[in-house]
């Protein structure tokens, strides 16, 4: 059975009589995403990966300030499965933290010109960048007006800007896999949510291990069970 705890909005509540709203949201999911945890990811990064010195424990925490219900939402349980959920598609999406950019990104062609809300601009390239290796003018134009910086005119900011990347990561994953990780449907639905056009239903079943063996991985360190419904 999940540990109880208060309720989110009795924490958000206290928070804000006592003032300290973002440290007690950043706190909550510190004790689970620790030092330890963090560093045993980036370490098996090489030393010459350009994201050592990019990504790190202070500038995630920074980034989870704007985004209060993750890792937050639900039990307990609900959290930790959450937090290594979220932590496995990072680590197979950038190497262990190795990657910032997506290799020979600037070669592949993410202009979806049918899009006319997010118009792609000319001589800008709109592939994989950040943690969860946001790409598309799709996702670029509004991640960059809910964060707060130009995803059309300079996409090249979240492979500048630590906390707009970290950012970018925590905007997709709330929009389209929290809700499916903490009401239970599986870490495999948050597989399609990321990449299933071309990894699920056999599409590409050595990476979906890949990420299971990750998400399996971290909740076995949380003290956690992963829960049913691990593929796509």
């Amino acid at each position: 059975m999940a540990t109880p705890r208060l309720s989110l909005l009795t924490l958000i509540l206290a928070g804000i009589l006592a003032g300290t709203l973002p440290e007690l949201i950043t706190g909550q999911v510190a004790d689970i995403v620790t030092d330890a945890f963090f560093n045993g990811i980036i370490s098996q990064a090489g030393a010459g990966c350009a994201g050592i010195g990019f990504y790190s424990r202070p500038v995630f925490l920074q980034a989870t300030n704007s985004y209060p219900l993750f890792g937050t939402e639900g039990s307990a349980d609900d959290s930790k499965r959450e937090i290594a959920a979220f932590f496995a598609h990072v680590t197979h999406e950038t190497g262990h933290f190795c990657y910032i950019e997506e290799i020979d990104g600037a070669s592949k062609d993410y202009c979806d010109e049918t899009n006319t809300q997010y118009p792609c601009v000319a001589g800008k390239g709109y592939y994989g960048r950040g943690p969860l290796q946001l790409s598309w003018n799709f996702n670029y134009g509004p991640a960059g007006n809910s964060i707060g910086f130009d995803g059309l005119n300079n996409p090249e900011t979240v492979a500048t800007d630590p906390v707009i990347s970290f950012k970018t990561a925590l905007w997709y994953w709330m929009n389209n896999c929290h809700s499916i990780i903490i009401s239970g449907q599986g870490f495999g639905e948050t597989i399609r949510a990321i990449n299933g056009a071309l990894e699920c239903d056999g599409g590409n079943p050595d990476t979906v291990t890949a990420r299971v063996g990750y998400y399996t991985e971290y909740c076995n360190q949380f003290g956690v069970d992963p829960g049913a419904n691990l593929r796509c």
